[in-house]
């Protein structure tokens, strides 16, 4: 209905190499205020009455990026949880990582372990990292546990879509009521494929180190205009 929500914010972070272009800086350095945008919308999420936020933090796609570049991006990772976490814990927030963790090297991957230990408890909003996340993967994966469950002598015939569902990294979770995608592309580049099936959707061309409230506002006021129908009438 138009004029609640969203309860579940999913946002793409995107720009942070080209904000830096833009300032003659190195890639790192817009990776580094990628971060103090992620700190900023985590803060405002309350006042708005999220409850989920979802972040694209890292893709099994950008594996691919200069190896300089992925290292800067995971030791912003570790530095985050390192100054965050405090007070994360301390505002109720509950980590969550959707991806698979294996191929991060094995301190980040405990620290990260930690931290989504340490807040589970915790119920006031759930931040949810995408962190060496596909879609696809996430399908495939999803796939695989029901085949092992057919496997194991449930009848298919009998499932609904709420079976894929729960295989799902957010199998407990709501769908995003909204996507937004900030540096002026328009594409889903691999992420919630399944959850997004009725999301709305909305882009700014604003770089995400420059994301703040304005923008934020503007977004979820687009979205309170929205008639929601899910395909009815």
């Amino acid at each position: 209905m138009a004029g609640e929500g969203p309860g579940h914010l999913a946002i793409i972070m995107d720009g942070n190499g080209r904000w830096a272009k833009d300032r003659g800086l190195p890639r790192a350095l817009g990776h580094r205020a990628g971060v103090e945008a992620l700190r900023r919308v985590v803060e405002l999420c309350p006042a708005y009455q999220i409850r989920y936020l979802t972040v694209y933090a890292f893709s099994t796609e950008n594996w691919k990026r200069p190896g300089a570049e992925v290292q800067a991006l995971m030791a912003l990772m570790d530095e985050f949880i390192d100054k965050e976490l405090a007070t994360l814990k301390k505002n109720g927030v509950s980590i969550r990582v959707l991806g698979d963790l294996a191929s991060l090297a094995s301190g980040l991957r405990k620290k990260i372990e930690a931290a989504v230990e340490s807040t589970a408890e915790n119920r006031e909003m759930i931040l949810s990292l995408a962190l060496n996340y596909g879609g696809r993967q996430e399908l495939l994966r999803g796939a695989k546990a029901l085949a092992k469950r057919a496997q194991a002598g449930e009848d298919p015939e009998g499932w609904g879509e709420e079976d894929l569902a729960r295989e799902l990294y957010t199998g407990d979770m709501p769908d995003p009521d909204l996507l937004i995608r900030t540096g002026g592309e328009q594409r889903y580049s691999n992420f919630l494929l399944w959850q997004v099936a009725y999301t709305e959707l909305w882009y700014t061309d604003t770089y995400w180190p420059d994301f703040g409230e304005e923008r934020l506002v503007e977004a979820l006021t687009a979205y309170r205009g929205r008639q929601r129908r899910f395909g009815g009438v």
